[in-house]
């Protein structure tokens, strides 16, 4: 039999369709997203959870004309096939493909982008009165879940929606979930409603009869109308929806398709703020995900007819999540003033065994972040220590609480920053790249990042016992940084016999070569002397054979001194700055850059507030040459403190920054987000060596240039305080280009002909850009010095979608 899924291309064939055909159409579809999802992963229980509510919501109304619009956008899959986009679903959450979440770039039939909770009633709002002022006649639909409800936000909307006199429709989808089952007094209420349906039909029976009345049929049904909300309080205590300007419809099966159709007609022709309240089942029709659609909130690829999820990624038992967790279990039996608060995210956060252990010490609050800061500000003003615990993108709803309620009280609250940095396949709206920069401004506020999973308890027991004011620790999802690893047990000392150049202060002969890295089976033997002379300058000598314990200082934890660092290699051509997971490619090209025959001095950051001044400062002062690798926005993040901190003392030097830019960041792979935004190992070598080469006839590393500071390197009045009208020449051969008195470019050096991929410096051949900070476009190049991701032969793969060339 052919599937009529197949026959579904626009909105307007399902309207086609007979009652039978719309159910045997949402048995395809249910079928169809099991097998689609098991290949990509994706969130699978919620989507189940809505299929029938869709279809019925297409069989009526008319899309794009009329605007669905989804809250947090996990359950839209059945929207997005219904809406012409089913073939695209083998591209599901992968780079360049589909988005999990309505994206109003991918699809007209996308209205509002979504990813976080409780956004979708204030954003019906407003399409509503913009519709209203235009002449507009279009429906407005807003689709909610009972999760959403315990965000403040969605209570704003909806008090401002039931006073006014705007056409809107809210759909409530109660199904019991947001990603962990839902608390508080609200959905206390949802379950009394679904449970004393009572009141509904002895309302709706005795309007009926009374109007068939004669004489006194209308006046008694005004009568008892005025009597309802007696009856309506003593069946169902507090019936908020009709309280706040609404009229309440429901419950309603949100599983019987005819039934749907049937009340969203009638719903489609109601005047004023409708709320529809339907209940369903998250991960309906497939039995595993009905029995823990916890589990099958988001999936990674699975064994459908088994149900098995052995192939799920990271979750709360794994990783930086379970190791917090188990941390904060050993933490508490010794400490009955610790407590912890989430956000509807127990599991994710790999607090499941502390609510077990500890369940009067532990608190989750539902989708309200901002009630989260500052319930945690009043038990720290109180004597316990909290610590909350949030996903990075969900913490940024919690901004004004941070810092009014915590920070400028100096509240001891501990942050647990989880799923920081690069996210994956979530995309633009869950990817932690903003905490570093809208925490490190925070007055009070303390910031640590854990390279590894080890470093995590001791910076928490450091947090809980040795901070007295605010603390976060960020954290990515997933586990250890094996590269960085290896730097520690031994990989960090560079002997000279490594170093294939000369001595300490004489200049290599021109094309004498110098090792390539390892791996480069073969090289152009112009490609090879351009690289020579690339490195043909000055090297360090005696570089130490290990770095210096930096344990136990000022009385504080052995493992974690505050504002201290680690270093982690030593070596006297560059200086890599890496902060939390970032150290992992840091180190990678710490290690290729030894190959290569360069020093290369790696230190862990550690804190990113406050910074280990001394440490950094000093290793820059010896190499003249900087790169910062952090996981997070380059804007205001970890590196522009570090450049901040050197610019304070004066120091002349060379710098790139990896991060990520000032643009959303689309979804894909972590490893491929990281390789395509400059944060691998490869990357940020290449930008330590283009470091090298704009510098190699240059004076020796670290000196001041005369004059009251360093001259542009062929950029008059850059930023980042390069002096104005300074003039440059850049040498015949490729050479670096060097200032007229031979200084060296502060923090801004043109890269050598380096073509300038993401986070990569323009090139000397683009007269009309300079480098800026975490890099820029794309400018020409030229010869003769080949891109290292072009030796290395890995060049960055190139994403579609997010807006993105």
């Amino acid at each position: 039999m052919a599937q009529l899924l197949d026959s579904i291309r626009l909105p307007d064939d399902v309207k086609k369709l007979a009652p039978g055909e719309l159910k045997r159409l949402a048995g395809e579809i249910r079928a169809f997203l099991i097998d689609t999802v098991s290949k990509t992963g994706g969130h699978l229980a919620s989507n189940l959870g809505v299929v029938e509510l869709t279809i019925a919501l297409y069989a009526v109304f008319d899309m794009p004309a009329d605007k669905l619009v989804w809250d947090v956008g996990h359950q839209s899959y059945v929207h997005k096939i219904l809406s012409g986009r089913k073939a695209q679903f083998p591209t599901l959450r992968q780079a360049g493909g589909l988005s999990g979440f309505p994206k109003r770039s991918e699809s007209e039939y996308d209205s509002f982008n979504a990813g976080h909770s409780s956004t979708s009633v204030s954003a019906a709002v407003g399409f509503a009165r913009a519709r209203d002022l235009a002449g507009g006649k279009h429906r407005v639909i807003a689709i909610t879940g009972d999760g959403a409800l315990t965000g403040g936000m969605c209570y704003e909307a909806l008090n401002d929606a039931g006073r006014s006199t705007n056409d809107i429709i809210v759909i409530l989808n109660d199904n019991e979930m947001s990603i962990s089952g839902n608390v508080g007094g609200v959905s206390r209420h949802l379950s009394r409603i679904r449970s004393k349906p009572a009141y509904f039909l002895l309302r709706d029976d005795i309007h009926t009869s009374l109007e068939k009345l004669p004489l006194i049929g209308r006046p008694s049904a005004e009568l008892i109308s005025k009597l309802k909300n007696l009856v309506k309080y003593a069946l169902i205590p507090g019936i908020i929806f009709e309280e706040l300007g609404f009229k309440y419809i429901g419950p309603v099966d949100g599983h019987d398709i005819g039934g749907l159709v049937k009340i969203l007609r009638g719903v489609s022709k109601m005047k004023g703020p409708v709320l529809l309240h339907a209940v369903t089942k998250k991960g309906m029709g497939y039995a595993s995900a009905e029995s823990n659609p916890q589990a099958y909130h988001s999936v990674a690829p699975f064994e459908p007819e088994s149900g098995g999820l052995a192939a799920a990624g990271a979750g709360a038992g794994a990783g930086f999540s379970g190791a917090f967790g188990s941390a904060m279990v050993r933490l508490a039996k010794k400490d009955k003033s610790i407590a912890a608060i989430t956000a509807a995210m127990k599991s994710g956060v790999g607090l499941d065994l502390f609510a077990m252990r500890y369940p009067k010490r532990f608190f989750d609050v539902g989708i309200a972040e901002q009630h989260a800061a500052t319930l945690a500000a009043g038990m720290a003003l109180n004597g316990m220590k909290p610590v909350v615990a949030i996903y990075s993108t969900f913490l940024q709803r919690a901004y004004d609480q941070i810092l009014h309620d915590v920070c400028l009280q100096n509240a001891h609250v501990v942050f647990a920053v989880d799923r920081a940095g690069a996210v994956g396949e979530d995309g633009e709206t869950h990817q932690g790249l903003y905490d570093m920069a809208f925490l490190r401004h925070m007055p009070n506020m303390a910031i640590m990042a854990p390279s590894r999973v080890d470093e995590l308890e001791p910076m928490l027991r450091f947090a809980l016992h040795e901070a007295g004011g605010p603390v976060a620790i960020r954290y990515p999802r997933g586990g250890a940084a094996p590269a960085a690893a290896a730097a520690r047990a031994g990989e960090a000392a560079m002997s000279d016999a490594e170093v294939a150049a000369p001595a300490s202060g004489a200049a290599a002969p021109a094309g004498e070569a110098v090792a390539p890295p390892a791996g480069v089976a073969t090289l152009a033997a112009g490609a090879a002397a351009s690289l020579a002379r690339a490195l043909a300058r000055p090297i360090a000598a005696a570089d130490s054979p290990a770095p210096p314990d930096r344990g136990a200082q000022d009385g504080l934890s052995p493992e974690i001194a505050y504002g201290k660092g680690e270093l982690v290699s030593v070596g006297g051509d560059v200086t890599i700055v890496a902060v939390g997971a970032a150290l992992d490619a840091a180190a990678g090209a710490a290690r290729l850059l030894r190959e290569a025959g360069v020093g290369a001095e790696l230190i862990s950051a550690r804190f990113v507030k406050p910074l280990d001044e001394d440490l950094i400062a000093g290793s820059v002062e010896k190499t003249g040459r900087l790169v910062v690798a952090e996981d997070g926005c380059v804007a205001g993040g970890f590196g522009s403190a570090v450049l901040e901190c050197l610019s304070r003392r004066g120091a002349a030097f060379a710098s790139r920054l990896c991060g990520f830019p000032d643009e959303p960041v689309p979804h894909g792979r972590r490893g491929d987000i990281l390789a395509e935004y400059g944060l691998s190992a490869e990357s940020i070598c290449e930008q330590a060596l283009s470091l090298l080469a704009a510098d190699g006839a240059g004076p020796k590393r670290g000196a001041r240039a005369s004059g009251g500071g360093p001259r542009a390197l062929g950029a008059p009045g850059a930023k980042n305080g390069l002096r104005a009208g300074a003039s440059a020449v850049a040498g015949a051969d490729g050479s670096a280009a060097r200032a007229m008195d031979g200084s060296l470019a502060l923090n801004a050096p043109r890269a050598l002909a380096a073509p300038c991929a993401k986070n990569s410096p323009r090139a000397l051949a683009a007269p009309s850009g300079s480098c800026a900070i975490g890099g820029s476009r794309a400018g020409a190049a030229s010869a003769p010095f080949r891109p290292v991701r072009d030796l290395f032969g890995a060049g960055r793969r190139k994403m579609r979608g997010g807006g993105r060339a």
